[in-house]
């Protein structure tokens, strides 16, 4: 996951400077200065984290927002600005994802992220639960607030969205904003994704291939196992799918 997700945060960046209607670093030139373009990322997990540091080297003033305060230091070393935005307790898993947000907790949220997005050029988002629809974070009427040739991409499309209007593997002009929904963003970049795929396979297979007896030693106390392996021996053994199941 880790490794399409990083794909994903720098296919969203291409997309949206590619639909942008002005180029994302400052030129000084001798017609004028053309400030930089505003980047506005909503979720600094891997992929938000690689769609901040791509933005940056790319010229733009990024600003990014996460319910998890921890990240604020990642988003900070990457050379994006952390949005504050109080919502109480909020937290994350055990894995280090965000927790699922109350409705009170997403209003608040949408209340301080209005005005950030009415000021962006370019809003990505990238807000996924585990085993669930994706939150609904940007509204109507925060896309309405935005600038016509404004660019929204949404990461979440193929699981229900971010963004209000978006539709999977459609752009969509709402107002004059775009609305970019790409389900299979590392698809965008094929041959690094396939090696990336197909790397994470070969050593998970090789970590539990015992070569001389030419078996698998599956040990089912092993942390990367009891995370990956769903049935064993006749039994659904994963308690993530359990609890979904459940």
């Amino acid at each position: 996951m880790s490794s399409q997700a990083n794909l994903a945060g720098y296919a969203m960046v291409l997309l949206g400077a590619s639909k942008l209607n002005r180029i994302l670093p400052m030129m000084m030139t001798p017609a004028g200065t053309l400030s930089p373009a505003r980047v506005f990322v909503i979720g600094a997990g891997v992929a938000g984290l690689q769609a901040i540091a791509t933005a940056k080297r790319m010229g733009a003033k990024v600003e990014a927002f996460d319910t998890r305060s921890v990240v604020a230091e990642q988003v900070q070393s990457v050379g994006g600005k952390f949005i504050e935005i109080d919502l109480g307790e909020t937290g994350q898993t055990k894995d280090g994802y965000a927790n699922a947000l109350t409705p009170e907790q997403i209003e608040l949220q949408q209340q301080g992220m209005k005005d950030v997005i009415s000021k962006s050029d370019i809003v990505i988002t990238t807000a996924q639960l585990f085993g669930r629809p994706a939150p609904l974070i940007v509204n109507g009427d925060m896309v309405a607030a935005m600038k016509p040739g404004s660019v929204i991409v949404d990461m979440a499309v193929g699981t229900g969205g971010n963004v209000e209007g978006s539709v999977v593997d459609e752009t969509v002009d709402v107002n004059g904003v775009s609305i970019i929904g790409v389900s299979n963003l590392p698809s965008e970049m094929a041959t690094d994704a396939s090696q990336m795929y197909s790397s994470n396979l070969f050593n998970l297979v090789t970590e539990f291939w015992n070569e001389e007896e030419k078996s698998f030693n599956l040990n089912m106390e092993d942390d990367i196992l009891q995370a990956c392996v769903i049935t064993h021996d006749g039994a659904l053994v994963n308690e993530t799918i359990k609890s979904i199941r459940s």
